[in-house]
């Protein structure tokens, strides 16, 4: 069953973010795929994630799925003009590709190529537009395609907004439906509480949430993502029993866990972010009975 599939017959979907290497050496990356065939419903596969030069999210999603996963491709309007985002759309469907994440992407300022100029030609609801565009069968110039590309078109949610936030997120989250969007990757969540809020308020979009979770490696991370992450809050609670803890990867896969289980009721998946803890993924599945 594809993750489009899974995802419209109602089912729960567990998806893993593994990050494309800063190189070509694939030895890794097919490790952590090998370990978790089987186990997941997709590999999510970031694209120049925190602005740091790496390969390629679409040559990894090709190279995986021969190798028999289902994959996630991701665009990211930061690094790309119009014409060659157009054109990796048309990529993704030409190598077989169905599923693509569509994301505002990272300035070049915050990673490792610090001088590089970012483009911002489209902004999300540009990029998704242009998508609907090519599935219709033109380009944004109005050209016709020959051969309509078919896309499962997905894109993020900020689903820790409050008040005055909250209602320009859910008038955003109802423009990227009318312009395609099929599903919506939310950013990590710590706070069950704050998701069911979020939940409830657009339940009447009927579109397929998939709730991220962060494996914490440590109570600084924590900390540097309450102070720099917008949207994200970590509870002190959680940061308690992180500090408190002898093994800190046992506790941050029992923190995982927990989350999971409280939030498995509210929406229709979740995105594992293990943050170079990629062999711990199998024992937080267990742990949960996923």
């Amino acid at each position: 069953m594809t993750f489009k599939e899974r995802l419209e017959s109602g089912k729960f979907v567990v998806v893993a973010e593994l990050q494309p290497p800063k190189g070509i050496d694939l030895s890794e990356l097919y490790e952590n795929a090998e370990r978790l065939k089987g186990r997941l419903d997709a590999v999510n596969v970031p694209d120049l994630q925190n602005a740091i030069m790496r390969l390629g999210s679409l040559s990894v999603c090709a190279l995986l799925k021969e190798k028999g996963l289902e994959v996630i491709a991701n665009l990211s309007c930061s690094d790309r003009n119009r014409l060659a985002l157009q054109s990796e759309l048309l990529n993704v469907s030409a190598l077989g590709l169905k599923n693509v994440l569509i994301l505002r992407g990272d300035p070049p300022s915050i990673g490792d190529h610090f001088e590089a100029q970012a483009v911002f030609d489209l902004d999300v609801m540009g990029l998704l537009g242009a998508a609907k565009r090519l599935q219709e069968g033109y380009d944004l110039m109005g050209n016709d395609l020959q051969g309509k590309p078919q896309l499962f078109v997905g894109t993020q949610v900020n689903a820790a907004a409050k008040g005055h936030v909250l209602d320009l997120e859910m008038m955003d989250m109802e423009k990227k439906i009318r312009l395609g969007a099929n599903f919506f990757f939310t950013g990590s969540i710590y706070d069950p509480g704050l998701l069911e809020n979020f939940v409830k308020k657009v339940a009447h979009f009927k579109v397929p949430i998939i709730a991220g979770i962060t494996l914490l490696k440590s109570v600084g991370m924590a900390r540097y993502v309450n102070k720099h992450v917008e949207g994200a809050l970590i509870p002190d609670s959680v940061i308690d029993r992180l500090m408190k803890a002898s093994d800190k990867q046992k506790a941050s896969v029992e923190i995982a866990g927990d989350l999971i289980r409280a939030m498995k009721p509210l929406c229709r998946g979740i995105q594992i972010i293990p943050i170079g803890w990629e062999n711990l993924i199998p024992a937080l599945l267990d742990q949960v009975g996923l």
